[in-house]
């Protein structure tokens, strides 16, 4: 029932525009009343009353909500961006989405939280997220669309600014099926890594990633796999294609390997990439290694150019890294040459569970080689090329069950057609929809895109040095990007510090040059995490308000399951190569003191008032002043819409931009 009731504690202050609302509590006893207060934008605070000591009491709101539907797209938003208003982490959050449609579901994308995605058919799918022991610090979002056509494709943009590239983000998930209803056809082979320090709990979980693998091959692939320590072993001296007798044949191989010798990481791809030969279908190898290059050819580059001398039909290498004596940069360096992706296993996880993750993403390959563009309706050559800096680069497959995530950045506005190219077994596909590159964004309702891109900038531009060496261009690029959207890498940590200016680009370079010195660490549990840190950046699908403290791969976990930062990657510490880097673990632990994220903006908080990270420094020293909740503050709001109202979120002085112009809100 609605009441116009006062709370007690009932801030004088507080103008009446708020409303309040009586919610009622049942319970077998009595009923209490518990009240209900809205405070703005998507959130509510309720007071339950009373509560004896050591007693639980549950308090459920429920609501119908209109979803938005925006350029073919529903969006459905949760208030969820609490960390503001406590500084315990909440012991559990967890959704459970269901999506019912009359047409077919086509993609479903959360920019906000790395949901799980399960379709019970075409038309049915239920969305689930649940973290535990976490402080919740950005809404939750769900984007879905529906639509009829083999491929289900969306293209996203935002610009800020309509004299800067504008940011695209292209979502598809095919419903693509081969004329006989099976899989395409493809090769894999596996190199499994069997020298003596993969003994024990590590060969047998290998064996178990193979087996899962040989159990889940489709018929007419072909397979083969390489054993390797010292020597160089195969199963079969050329390819075998799946059937029951050669699957019984390889697993009764895969139960001889054992663990012993050296590792000749050379010889074992020679052996792998030599079975590849036709360019006509999907090739890919599986590589596994738990150690540094100990027999015959041992020299990094040299491996690497091998590799990619012997790869001479496009077959993709996906390399797994167990433990931290491997050398992640030669991974890293291995799969860019050659068109795949690496992937770290902790000592104390599954390598069997990594693998077979891997394996069914890759099982099913219903495009292959697959290329984008973009083609204006109203070419203009000035532009030069449409769109730029597209991540992921290059040519990719697209496999059944995927939904592709590509982000981007666009130079001509208008009408455009997206064109999606790429091979089914010998045949070719092109698939194409219209899109709309925005001249300029009117609200920052997709202002996510800009953010995502980011990320995954961020993580190519330490990918880049890390193989290539550092460049000015590129530090100054990492440490701008890193200050405009909180994104608190190992070497751009510092920002956390309130004593750091945020504008001072050239000093932060500096800072940020001698931390990527560490970047030189190839093994060991440093080199390590900063490869598995970087790709995850590289390959991350949505964009969420976190800092590197909680970042998954900067952390790692003990036996007990904690976990814990990066103080603790080296033997007992950071070691000498890491000292430099030392402080950025209790930097970020600062971060949700001093940093906050809020929709597409990060707010540092600087002489004790946050100051939006849009804002140059001229901007800031002529700020409007106006005074929280007056007539100029609700004025702001009411002109300015969701735009301004969801930053105006802050107990402190906020220094806040809007169009262009500083304003000051004060308490």
């Amino acid at each position: 029932s609605r009441s116009a009731a006062t709370p007690r504690n009932r801030n004088p202050d507080r103008p009446a525009r708020y409303e309040y609302f009586h919610a009622c509590r049942k319970d077998t006893k009595n009923q209490d009343p518990a009240l209900l207060e809205w405070l703005g934008t998507g959130l509510f605070k309720t007071s339950v009353f009373p509560v004896p000591p050591g007693a639980k009491r549950t308090v459920s709101l429920r609501y119908s909500q209109i979803c938005r539907k925006h350029e073919g797209l529903t969006d459905f938003l949760f208030p969820l961006s609490t960390a503001k208003y406590t500084s315990d982490a909440v012991e559990k959050v967890r959704f459970r989405v269901t999506i019912d449609s009359g047409e077919k579901i086509k993609n479903i994308y959360s920019p906000t939280h790395d949901v799980t995605v399960s379709r019970a058919d075409k038309r049915h799918a239920t969305v689930t997220y649940e973290v535990k022991h976490s402080l919740p610090d950005s809404d939750f979002r769900l984007l879905y669309d529906v639509g009829q056509g083999k491929l289900g494709a969306k293209v996203l943009t935002y610009r800020p600014d309509q004299d800067e590239d504008g940011f695209f983000l292209l979502l598809a998930t095919p419903d693509i099926k081969s004329p006989d209803d099976e899989p395409a056809p493809k090769t894999v082979v596996f190199a499994v890594d069997r020298s003596g320090s993969m003994s024990g709990e590590k060969i047998k979980q290998a064996r178990g990633a193979l087996t899962f693998v040989l159990n889940n091959l489709h018929k007419g692939d072909l397979f083969n796999i390489v054993a390797y320590d010292s020597e160089v072993e195969t199963f079969r001296p050329e390819l075998q294609r799946y059937n029951d007798k050669n699957r019984k044949a390889a697993l009764a191989f895969v139960e001889g390997i054992y663990a012993g010798g050296s590792t000749n990481i050379d010889g074992a791809l020679s052996a792998a990439l030599s079975q590849l030969k036709d360019d006509e279908r999907p090739s890919y190898v599986v590589f596994l290694t738990d150690g540094l290059p100990t027999v015959g050819e041992m020299n990094e580059m040299t491996i690497v150019a091998n590799a990619k001398k012997r790869n001479k039909v496009h077959g993709r290498i996906f390399a797994f890294g167990v433990g931290y004596d491997v050398n992640s940069r030669l991974l890293d360096r291995l799969v860019r040459d050659n068109f795949g992706q690496s992937e770290y296993v902790r000592p104390d996880e599954d390598i069997e569970e990594h693998v077979s993750r891997l394996y069914r993403r890759i099982e099913s390959p219903v495009l292959t080689n697959v290329q984008i563009e973009f083609a204006l309706d109203k070419p203009t050559s000035k532009y030069g090329k449409p769109i730029n800096r597209v991540y992921p680069k290059g040519r990719f497959d697209l496999f059944a069950g995927q939904q592709l995530v590509v982000v981007g950045r666009y130079k001509t506005p208008g009408a455009a057609k997206v064109i999606i190219c790429g091979s089914m077994g010998d045949e070719q596909q092109r698939f194409d929809f219209p899109a709309e590159l925005m001249r300029k964004s009117t609200d920052e309702s997709q202002g996510f895109v800009e953010k995502l891109w980011a990320v995954r900038r961020v993580g190519e531009i330490i990918d880049e040095m890390d193989l290539k060496g550092k460049n000015e261009e590129l530090i100054a690029e990492l440490v701008t990007l890193s200050m405009r959207h909180g994104i608190l890498t190992p070497y751009t940590s510092f920002m956390a510090d309130e004593n750091t200016n945020v504008n001072d680009l050239a000093e932060n370079s500096v800072r940020a040059k001698r931390r990527l010195d560490e970047l030189s660490v190839a093994a060991g549990k440093y080199g390590f995490a900063q490869r598995d840190y970087k790709g995850k950046m590289q390959k991350a699908d949505f964009a969420p308000a976190m800092s590197l403290s909680r970042m998954p791969a900067m952390q790692s976990a003990d036996s007990s399951g904690a976990m814990r930062g990066s103080a603790g990657m080296g033997g007992g510490g950071f070691g000498a190569m890491g000292g430099r880097l030392a402080k950025a673990e209790s930097e970020v632990q600062t971060a949700g003191q001093t940093i906050r994220n809020v929709n597409n903006r990060t707010f540092y908080l600087r002489e004790k008032q946050w100051v939006d990270s849009t804002l140059t420094e001229k901007q800031q020293k002529s700020p409007t002043r106006i005074k929280q909740f007056s007539d100029e503050y609700f004025e702001l709001a009411r002109r300015h819409g969701r735009t301004v109202s969801q930053y105006l979120v802050f107990d402190e002085p906020v220094l806040l931009s809007v169009e262009g112009q500083a304003y000051l809100i004060e308490p």
